[in-house]
C-alpha cells in the first residue's frame, strides 16, 4: 500500500477554506491538472461527481462531507484502473495562523499500470503540494 500526506496552513476562516476546497465544481478552477468536474448525485453529506484531467481521463469519485468533524474522505469508483483503490482523506484543523489542511491517500497500482505504487506517491506528492499552493494563494488573495 502506498500512502502520501501533505499539509499547508491557508489564513483564511475554516468555514471558507472548507467551503471552497470542497465546491467540487470549482475544482478546474482550485487543481492546475483537472479541465472538468461534474456533481452527478448529491445525497446528504455524499457527493457523487466525474472528474476529467488534462489529458482527457475521466473517472467517477464519492466524497463525504463531514463539516462538523472538519474531514472529508473520497474513493475513486469507476474505472479504477490504474488503481487498485485510492482512498483520500482531507482535515481542516484550526490554528493561530488559519486552518491547517492536510490531504492523505491511501492507494495501490493495478500490477498492470504503467506506474508503479512508488513512481505515483512521488508524483501526487509533487501534485499535492503544488495544488495546496495554488489554493492556498487563490484563498488567501481573495480570488475564489
Amino acid at each position: 500500500m502506498a500512502h502520501t500526506k501533505n499539509s499547508i496552513i491557508i489564513d483564511a476562516p475554516y468555514d471558507k477554506v472548507f467551503d471552497i476546497t470542497n465546491d467540487i465544481e470549482r475544482w478546474p478552477e482550485l487543481f492546475a491538472e483537472y479541465k472538468d468536474a461534474k456533481v452527478l448525485k448529491r445525497e446528504g453529506n455524499t457527493i457523487t461527481f466525474q472528474l476529467t484531467n488534462n489529458e482527457d481521463h475521466s473517472w467517477r469519485s464519492s466524497r463525504m462531507l463531514d463539516k462538523k468533524n472538519k474531514v472529508c474522505t473520497a474513493q475513486r469508483e469507476e474505472p479504477l484502473f490504474p488503481f487498485k483503490y485510492m482512498n483520500l482523506k482531507w482535515t481542516y484543523e484550526e490554528a493561530e495562523e488559519g486552518v491547517k489542511m492536510t490531504w492523505m491517500q491511501d492507494f495501490e497500482m493495478d500490477p498492470k499500470a504503467k506506474y508503479t505504487d512508488i513512481q505515483v506517491e512521488a508524483l501526487i506528492n509533487k501534485h499535492s503540494v503544488e495544488n495546496m499552493k495554488r489554493i492556498k494563494e487563490l484563498i488567501e488573495n481573495g480570488k475564489v
